[in-house]
């Protein structure tokens, strides 16, 4: 049998998606399982984006500009420019999802063995997509202690080498939940700017912030137009995953290039998708009002009944639908999977994400989870009972 690469045998499995067979297995029982596992909303797409889609008359759908249709790429500019980030539409370059854009601006910045350092536990696909790209993700750890909050600048300093390429940050947070502050962000651009680097931020989730706090986005800050590049996308924003778009945001010409090239050689984004998205754009404000009440609903249910259950803990998350928990087992990977294949209360179980597969530093997280309250509330009730009794019966 012909082997395979050695990039394909270091493609790590996604934690997030590892125990989906059990899963199916469990269902195939007729047992109920709650996905607490993915951040795939329940919330309903925008009837902006599916109206778009059902009035589609074009006699071709044809391949778009690589960069993405203008009309869609102005319209975004324009929404930018609204929430005080000013940038024009030829400083956007849409992708197939957040996900192409984060790879493409790897293998766009960074040669093969570079580095980008990234607070953990980070979004597991960072590092396949640093793997894809020939990447090393350098981990500097951050506390569940303190809710993940940004780990002191020393502790960046020391770990960046001549390889250093930039930092990179999820704001707000997947899978903490936490949300960077402007106190934070500034102070990572003082390193930024010391040691001329990138400053990578995924901000897809920037319309979920709560109590009163603002999110402060890395292109709004000043000194950094060469240096700061993000990443967005609609799948959360608009509970729309399946369309498929996302886009890489900055005002690095050198880097616009580049990252075009490789979207040259994938030809162009998906053309529905991007209707859809260029649609959703004129969603009305109470459509995200409505939904970040029922995610603050969710939250601080979430968070009062897990802290109730003895030797858990759940720190309180800030932003995006996730929180990562600390539970009384010593592998959540095993307990995870014991859930499927062993437990059922009521002919109901739980689908958890477990943590370790959020690090990079081998050993951490392996009595955490990360959970995503994406589910309704009464769901929610369920799913959290299920976990209680789990915990009761569970034998490490």
């Amino acid at each position: 049998m012909p082997a395979i690469s050695l990039r394909g045998d270091a493609m790590p499995p996604s934690p997030i998606r590892k125990l989906v067979p059990f899963a199916d297995e469990a269902k195939k029982k007729g047992r109920i399982v709650y996905h607490l596992n993915i951040g795939q909303p329940d919330i309903k797409t925008p009837d902006t984006a599916m109206n778009a889609i059902r009035s589609i008359n074009k006699p071709v759908l044809e391949y778009s500009h690589s960069a993405g249709y203008e009309s869609y790429r102005r319209k975004l500019a324009d929404s930018y420019q609204k929430i005080g980030i000013n940038v024009d539409f030829s400083q956007i370059i849409v992708t197939t999802g957040g996900s192409e854009a984060i790879l493409f601006t790897m293998m766009g910045t960074m040669d093969p063995g570079d580095e980008v350092i990234i607070p953990e536990p980070f979004y597991a696909n960072y590092n396949g997509f640093a793997v894809a790209a020939g990447v090393k993700v350098i981990p500097v750890p951050s506390s569940i202690e303190d809710g993940f909050a940004l780990p002191p600048i020393a502790a960046f300093e020391k770990l960046i080498t001549p390889r250093t390429r930039g930092i990179m940050i999820c704001n707000p947070n997947n899978p903490t939940g936490y949300l960077y502050s402007k106190e934070e962000l500034l102070k990572l651009r003082e390193i930024v700017l010391k040691h001329n680097l990138y400053l990578f931020a995924d901000e897809v989730y920037r319309e979920f912030c709560y109590d009163g706090i603002k999110h402060y986005s890395v292109l709004e800050m000043e000194g950094l137009d060469d240096h700061a590049i993000m990443f967005d996308s609609v799948s959360k924003r608009y509970s729309a995953c399946g369309v498929r778009i996302g886009c890489v945001v900055t005002r690095n010409c050198n880097v616009l290039s580049t990252v075009l090239k490789f979207a040259q050689a994938r030809l162009s984004p998906p053309g529905l998708g991007q209707i859809a998205a260029e649609a959703a754009l004129e969603t009305p404000q109470s459509y995200f009002d409505d939904v970040v009440v029922e995610y603050i609903a969710r939250r601080n249910f979430l968070v009062e009944t897990l802290n109730k259950i003895p030797g858990v803990f759940c720190p309180k998350p800030k932003g995006a639908f996730y929180t990562t928990v600390r539970l009384p087992v010593k592998n959540a990977d095993d307990f995870s999977k014991w859930l499927l294949t062993d437990f059922q209360y009521n002919n109901q179980t739980v689908m958890l994400a477990p943590a370790a597969g959020f690090y990079a530093t081998p050993g951490l997280g392996l009595n955490e989870v990360r959970i995503a309250y994406v589910l309704k509330l009464d769901d929610l009730k369920n799913a959290v009972e299920c976990l209680k009794v789990a915990l009761e019966q569970y034998k490490d």
